[in-house]
């Protein structure tokens, strides 16, 4: 079981099955919904991932059908869903466990910040 919190505890989750593979996204929202060069994010089934506490979790819809997760007393981002998708996008920062799933690649390197310099082997995709 994987566990994961926001940075003031007020929202915790577990997740019951796999994570996906690690990407790593490159584009404006992403950049400007954490503050960051880019977000680290994996795919987790709907039925494997549980909320044991919400209290303070708010969204925004960042673009049409995409909410992004957010703890309202930390602004701790913690999954974005897209509507009619079986699945969440895990922010990875939010993961309190160690995590097995393997890095894949960078997406959305044609709108990566100018100041940052991706230093991998990994494939890169322009766009998504």
């Amino acid at each position: 079981m994987i566990n994961g919190s926001c940075l003031c505890g007020a929202v915790k989750y577990k997740i019951t099955g796999e994570v996906g593979d690690i990407v790593h996204c490159h584009c404006v929202t992403c950049r400007k919904a954490h503050g960051s060069a880019f977000s680290s994010v994996a795919a987790v089934q709907d039925n494997d991932f549980n909320l044991l506490s919400d209290a303070s979790l708010k969204f925004f819809e960042s673009s049409k059908g995409k909410h992004r997760y957010f703890c309202s007393n930390s602004g701790s981002q913690l999954y974005a869903k897209r509507e009619g998708s079986a699945h969440i996008i895990l922010r990875l920062g939010s993961v309190d466990s160690d995590l097995d799933s393997p890095e894949k690649e960078h997406i959305w390197v044609s709108q990566k910040a100018n100041w940052y310099g991706i230093d991998s082997q990994l494939p890169q995709r322009e766009e998504f």
